[in-house]
């Protein structure tokens, strides 16, 4: 197929909404990412955050241009006590696992107390990192594009939303990251987001439908709670400072 969508009005509404959809389903990625660059020198983190969303976009694009094996992942591979167990099956219960794992050493790390002793905290490779994002991102992108399928059914289009939602994923990257690192508790809430979305992947995978709607909802609401408590500690805070009594020492 040429370029003959690009006058069909229904192909550019398709185009804004597979974006819109492909940057919804691609925040647990920014998350993980977020989460694991923060292991990273401060210098080389930027790069790891471009080259991971970097590497999910070849991902996406190459699973896209696999449409007959991607389809064939959804046919049955054998079966177990009567449940058919297909490739998908396998890639999302392996990924999910393995996002649980990863979330609850990092919660387990952070809980600790490992981060904060700098004798402790140890720093992480780039090539480590860069490969558990490629891991992740074969299973994100399996998922995106299995919904990208079933949505559009020009190839075109769904390359270019695939393209823009990165770029635009590329740009909340790193203030995403940052406002993480800077506070803890939204580490440890994100870090719930991805237990929430491991278990969900592993649901997926033994055939137990999860609306991510749902998922992103108490996302939504859980981030927006604690954002309103970051807000109401900055203002005790300040009235414990205006009220707090000088000392001697301090007067003169």
């Amino acid at each position: 197929m040429g370029f003959e969508w690009i006058a069909d009005p229904q192909a550019w509404v398709a185009l804004l909404t597979l974006t819109a959809l492909e940057i919804v389903l691609g925040i647990d990625n920014i998350i993980f990412i977020s989460i694991l660059v923060g292991r990273l020198p401060p210098e080389r983190r930027q790069s790891a955050r471009l080259i991971g969303l970097s590497l999910a976009m070849l991902t996406r694009i190459a699973l896209l241009l696999s449409l007959t094996w991607i389809m064939s992942l959804t046919r049955p591979l054998f079966s177990v006590a009567g449940w058919e167990v297909s490739g998908r099956d396998l890639v999302l219960v392996g990924g999910g696992l393995f996002l649980l794992v990863k979330a609850t050493l990092e919660i387990h790390t952070a809980m600790e107390g490992v981060e904060e002793n700098p004798e402790h905290r140890t720093l992480a490779s780039l090539p480590a990192v860069l490969a558990q994002i490629a891991i992740l991102d074969i299973v994100f992108s399996l998922d995106s594009v299995i919904t990208a399928v079933g949505l559009v059914q020009l190839v075109p289009v769904m390359v270019i939303a695939i393209v823009l939602a990165v770029l635009v994923m590329m740009l909340a990257a790193r203030p995403i990251s940052d406002f993480i690192d800077l506070h803890p508790t939204i580490k440890m809430l994100a870090l719930s987001f991805l237990v929430l979305v491991g278990v969900a992947l592993i649901g997926e995978g033994f055939g137990m439908h999860i609306p991510r709607g749902y998922i992103y909802f108490a996302m939504a609401f859980s981030f927006a709670v604690e954002m309103l408590n970051i807000r109401l500690r900055r203002k005790t805070a300040t009235v414990v400072r205006m009220h707090k009594p000088i000392s001697e020492d301090e007067k003169s």
